[in-house]
């Protein structure tokens, strides 16, 4: 029995959804992970994970616009704005997606559908330096 767990760092540029599908699989093929449960969780409260549609650019965009028009981007409807016109919209995005993501593994390969993939959900204007912890219990 598998138990590992590690922390890798993701860069990003700005808001918007980073596929990391590939980064995960490669991080579940080196570390020789057969079949068990692979699990995320991201370590702040301004960025999120999810699984999503991976082959249309526009779904993306529709996220990104439903959010925009749900939760405004107006520091003056918030008590919380320390960090400008992003932060509290970025919190309240946060809590409306995931911290966390369990897939199961098989084969060595991630168990997602034809057309899902991970995406690190970054909801803060600015670049940043996301953790996010990997970990795996399997075979």
């Amino acid at each position: 029995m598998k138990n590992i767990i590690e922390s890798k760092q993701f860069k990003t540029i700005g808001q918007g959804l980073y596929e990391i599908t590939n980064d995960v699989q490669h991080w579940i093929s080196k570390k020789g992970c057969n079949k068990g449960q692979f699990n995320l969780f991201i370590q702040h409260t301004s960025a999120s994970l999810i699984v999503m549609e991976n082959a249309s650019p526009e779904v993306l965009n529709d996220i990104e616009t439903y959010f925009k028009k749900n939760i405004p981007e107006d520091s003056s409807l918030y008590q919380h704005s320390y960090e400008g016109n992003d932060d509290m919209p970025a919190h309240l995005k946060y809590m409306l997606t995931q911290t966390s993501l369990t897939i199961p593994i098989d084969e060595g390969k991630l168990l997602l559908g034809t057309w899902q993939g991970i995406f690190l959900y970054e909801h803060r204007y600015k670049q940043h330096l996301r953790k996010i912890i990997f970990s795996f219990l399997g075979e």
